[in-house]
């Protein structure tokens, strides 16, 4: 896959973490299995993306609810303290619905993030609310969970993801991600832009 050749506009750490996201940095997707264990933490209640201190995201829902067949909805719409699984796997459930513009894979994205594996700490492997900045990328370039996913919101929604190792970074894993691993992504899509256009944080070789 080619690789977008732009200026460096942000830290290292943040450009290790896109490097994380774009295919182009690692091995295509491989089938995998979710290995991982389930972390024990209780649901939340739903905050719309606030953010609390020391260092970590709050997401109000844990692996454990997303393994739960009993929250899973009964129609093609999560709505509170419920999830949709979709035909690939990808499970989401909605903290804040948006407004907005609806992306294509086409499109170039600006959202904040936060990563977190499904451990029973729930570690909190990357976030761009705790760097301070969003970042914007082209849909169709980063792993297959996201691509998916950020189509079914619209601009100002909040969404969680609980992505199976597949649709991640499958057997080979990358930096802070082990292998096999499913993960959980917070995601708040902040605005659409039409056509794919570069990236801000430049990818290394």
């Amino acid at each position: 896959m080619k690789k977008s050749i732009v200026r460096i506009a942000t830290t290292a750490f943040a450009a290790a973490a896109i490097c994380m996201m774009l295919p182009s940095c690692s091995n295509k997707e491989k089938a995998a299995a979710d290995s991982n264990p389930a972390q024990e933490v209780a649901k939340n209640e739903p905050l719309e993306g606030e953010i609390v201190p020391k260092g970590k995201t709050q997401m109000p829902y844990s692996a454990d609810f997303f393994k739960n067949e009993a929250n899973k909805a009964a129609t093609t719409s999560a709505a509170d303290s419920t999830y949709v699984e979709t035909a690939s796997g990808l499970k989401y459930a909605v903290i804040k619905e948006g407004t907005g513009k609806q992306p294509k894979a086409t499109d170039t994205v600006k959202v904040n993030y936060a990563g977190q594996l499904t451990d029973l700490d729930a570690t909190e492997f990357d976030s761009s609310y705790q760097r301070g900045e969003p970042i914007s990328f082209p849909l169709n370039g980063v792993i297959k969970g996201w691509t998916e996913g950020l189509q079914l919101m619209k601009e100002g929604a909040v969404y969680e993801f609980y992505i199976p190792a597949d649709l991640a970074y499958g057997e080979q894993g990358g930096g802070p991600v082990p292998p096999n691993a499913p993960l959980i992504f917070q995601v708040e899509l902040i605005e659409v832009q039409d056509g794919a256009q570069t990236p801000q944080v430049q990818v290394a070789q």
